[in-house]
């Protein structure tokens, strides 16, 4: 991390979930001040809202919470409440998970770019990672350093240049509770982050969850791995 950032604040797209999460807690050692923006866009596990604030609550993060929930009268996506099997191919293509929300991350972007612009912010942290991105492709390198350039083209504001961070972007699931472990919040992760598709909040060993979601799936394995790579928490 460049240590000229350390005067610099940051805002944070928050979901409540361990990506998020985790990054909010990089963010806070590597960043002046961290503010937090969340969205509300009727996904199933829109608990996570409430997770978020919580989060940010404990951590006196001021957050934003948008509702961006027009969303799901243009697009496709099982993830949407009411919406059928979050772990089936998608409507439009059946190599894509149904989960996948099209145009969701370039959008969410773009809102949190025009929120930091008016909180004078030149920094946006988000947790997408390609290396656990489970088939989507709002969540490679090359999409997040597109919509860096596409975002600062669309603007001509002098010296206001935006920098997308993604601490995640290389990290395995395995890597990112390290990571959360280095920074010492891994017990904070693995009890208070919402991560489960379907929005359930049964406690397992490695955090919440209904157990079965392909979410969930992903951090279980993660944290298997974490220990048997790292050895005990």
């Amino acid at each position: 991390m460049d240590n000229s950032y350390r005067h610099d604040d940051a805002l944070v797209l928050m979901s409540g979930g361990q990506d998020s999460t985790t990054c909010l807690f990089w963010a806070k050692q590597n960043f002046a001040n961290v503010h937090a923006i969340s969205f509300f866009y009727n996904q199933k596990h829109s608990v996570e809202t409430k997770v978020a604030e919580k989060i940010c609550a404990d951590n006196k993060v001021k957050l934003k919470t948008v509702d961006i929930s027009f969303i799901k009268d243009i697009v496709i996506s099982n993830l949407f409440s009411g919406g059928g099997d979050v772990a089936v191919g998608h409507q439009l293509d059946s190599s894509v998970p149904s989960s996948f929300v099209p145009y969701r991350n370039l959008l969410f972007l773009t809102v949190a770019a025009g929120w930091a612009s008016t909180l004078n912010i030149r920094h946006l942290v988000t947790g997408i990672c390609e290396t656990d991105y489970s088939g989507y492709a709002d969540c490679r390198d090359i999409f997040v350093k597109s919509a860096q350039v596409a975002i600062n083209l669309s603007t001509d504001l002098s010296g206001r240049n935006l920098v997308i961070h993604t601490p995640l972007m290389w990290l395995t699931k395995a890597d990112e509770f390290k990571m959360a472990k280095d920074l010492g919040v891994l017990d904070y992760i693995l009890k208070e982050t919402m991560t489960c598709y379907n929005g359930s909040d049964k406690k397992n060993y490695y955090g919440m969850g209904c157990g079965t979601c392909p979410s969930c799936v992903l951090r279980k394995n993660g944290y298997d791995e974490f220990v048997k790579k790292y050895g005990s928490v």
